[in-house]
């Protein structure tokens, strides 16, 4: 891995662009297991950058509140509520602005690395609104002056609450500088509403489910405020594993750990699969790194929730920091880093100073009814049926357990978005070309399908291929990542952000034939059940078959799927659902 350039598969490319796609995957998912996405140092220099300047931003931004004091003396001020309250606020608008989570090439985002403001704030650019039928007034797909006009309201009043003094309230006697008054909430929690129920993609990137939930916790008296706020974390940590408990979550580690620039020792990547370079499915090594992910999750927060202080608590709050600092560490696709940050700032100081605070001193029905929707009836119902609620509400992060999909376009016609769809940045393809070239731009571009194919439910996308399209290699494959990240601004892993809503935004545009453009689509497991849902779809015809995998079925196979293991049965349904007949489809059909 250079510097500047990035670490690509040594190969004849002229020879392998000859390939079956298929074939054309194998050598990069092996490249993959040994060397990651391949991303040169540089680009790990600029997340690092980054994170520092969320941290330095954050703590400047609060040590202006009157009353703290200097970032210097930030040590006998940390613990004042109000630095939480500011934190949060900046996290926020940290992630609104499309710096945090989703950002850089890590993304598919070169040349800007960051665009997502500049997208939201161009009237004409593609929006998503969650229930345009059930909502009134948020119908369409097209971006209105008005729709700028919210996002420049939420931006505008973050800022605003950032400036905001503390207000004089009932805190722990050793705090003496206060809370923001609950009435200065309302601009930001009123504003990122009514945006999110006009563009659903601005709400998940502004991680409304978790901060736009913590503005309505702060509303509330101080110690209410202060158990809701650990039971949130609580939440978000119980809510990660449960949704662990699946086949998928050993891939995932396999391909996270495989990712680290920190991990240079290549034999020791070889031990997280079961035979590399013929056997890329997840080791017992991988799965006991999964499993012990997993168990930390549930007790280590169980542990931060019922100690009040002590060394128990201590060395819980440190099993947590190293925790988040390892998912840092390897810098997972959609490089959610700023996040994990938050997360341990959380722990230390919700869980570590605040530790004698239990929740038992619960009063108010109201947070315990807000709590209850929020943080149990939202998850149970995210993991009962997916495809009614994103996996971000769902607490389902890192799991493996996502909607995907891939967009086919008919060789040609991939240009129709350029042509038609207003943008703020050019799609991945464009900006690699410019960087690399056109025929390393494609490679990357297969890397990403490489690393897709790894999970196991890229062996279903990649099985479906026969079921979708008449001659594969008469079609270039994209990633629905990489065809959300260009035409809406911003991708973070949540596949309903590609499917058929985007397909028909897209469509409306563009106006793609018959066959021109069609989209395999498919759902996350429900946890009862081992089965996901597939679609296939032609944008200008509409859906052309559905069914279900086989979980087992996927974790069995290579993401190449090898001759002599090519048959992924499925079971398809009609236009009403109902079953009509189990079929296998071959990478060679």
């Amino acid at each position: 891995m250079g510097f500047i350039t990035p670490n690509l598969a040594d190969f004849d490319l002229k020879e392998w662009r000859s390939r079956p796609y298929l074939q054309r995957i194998r050598p990069l998912a092996q490249h993959w297991a040994e060397n990651g996405f391949g991303t040169p140092g540089a680009v790990y220099v600029l997340y690092l950058l980054k994170i520092v300047g969320y941290v330095l931003g954050g703590l400047a931004v609060t040590a202006a509140t009157p009353g703290l004091g200097p970032i210097g003396d930030v040590a006998s001020w940390w613990t004042e509520p109000i630095v939480y309250q500011k934190i949060v606020v900046w996290t926020l608008l940290f992630e609104v602005l499309g710096f945090g989570c989703g950002s850089g090439p890590l993304t598919l985002r070169f040349v800007p690395p960051v665009s997502a403001f500049l997208h939201w704030l161009r009237p004409g650019t593609v929006r998503l609104p969650p229930w345009p039928r059930q909502v009134p007034l948020t119908r369409g797909t097209r971006r209105t002056v008005f729709d700028v006009a919210l996002y420049a309201t939420v931006i505008t009043s973050a800022v605003w609450l950032l400036l905001s003094p503390a207000t004089s309230g009932p805190v722990p006697r050793e705090n003496a500088v206060g809370l923001i008054e609950p009435v200065r909430l309302v601009p930001l929690a009123l504003s990122l509403a009514l945006l999110g129920l006009r563009d659903k993609t601005v709400f998940l990137a502004a991680r409304g489910e978790q901060y736009g939930l913590t503005l309505l916790v702060f509303c509330f008296p101080f110690t209410d405020m202060i158990i809701g706020l650990k039971l949130v974390m609580v939440a978000l940590w119980w809510g990660a594993a449960t949704s662990k408990l699946n086949r998928h979550f050993p891939f995932v580690v396999a391909i996270m750990i495989s990712n680290s620039p920190l991990q240079r020792v290549k034999w020791v990547k070889r031990k997280l699969y079961r035979d590399y370079p013929d056997d890329l499915r997840p080791s017992k090594v991988s799965g006991f790194a999964a499993h012990t992910g997993t168990v930390i999750e549930y007790v280590v927060p169980l542990v931060l929730l019922l100690s009040d202080g002590g060394v128990t608590t201590t060395a819980a709050l440190t099993l947590m920091v190293v925790f988040h600092l390892h998912i840092m560490s390897t810098f997972p696709m959609g490089v959610p880093l700023e996040w994990n940050v938050f997360f341990i700032f959380s722990a230390l100081f919700l869980f570590g100073h605040y530790a004698q605070i239990g929740v038992s001193s619960l009063d108010s029905p109201l947070l315990a009814a807000l709590l209850l929707v929020c943080l149990v009836a939202v998850p149970v119902l995210g993991n009962a049926k997916p495809h009614l609620v994103s996996f971000l509400p769902a607490m389902r992060y890192y799991a493996g357990n996502w909607a995907t999909s891939t967009w086919c376009f008919r060789r040609g016609t991939e240009e129709k978005l350029n042509a038609h769809i207003t943008k703020a940045a050019g799609m991945a393809k464009d900006q690699l070309v410019a960087l690399y070239g056109a025929d390393l731009a494609e490679l990357m571009l297969h890397k990403g399908m490489a690393w897709r194919s790894m999970h196991t439910h890229g062996r279903a996308l990649n099985g479906l291929l026969s079921r979708a399209l008449d001659d594969t290699e008469a079609y270039d494959l994209r990633d629905g990542e990489y065809v959300a990240g260009g035409v809406l601004g911003w991708n973070f892993g949540e596949g309903h952000l590609h499917n058929e809503q985007l397909l028909d935004a897209v469509q409306e545009r563009c106006g793609f034939e018959e066959g021109e453009l069609r989209v395999i689509m498919v759902e996350s497991q429900p946890l009862h059940r081992q089965r996901q849902h597939y679609r296939i779809v032609d944008a200008a015809t509409g859906r052309i078959e559905e069914g279900y995998v086989d979980v087992r079925d996927m974790v069995t196979r290579q993401p190449w799927l090898a001759d002599d293991d090519a048959s992924i049965p499925v079971r398809a349904v009609d236009g009403s659902a109902r079953p009509v007949a189990a079929q296998a489809v071959t990478a060679h059909e």
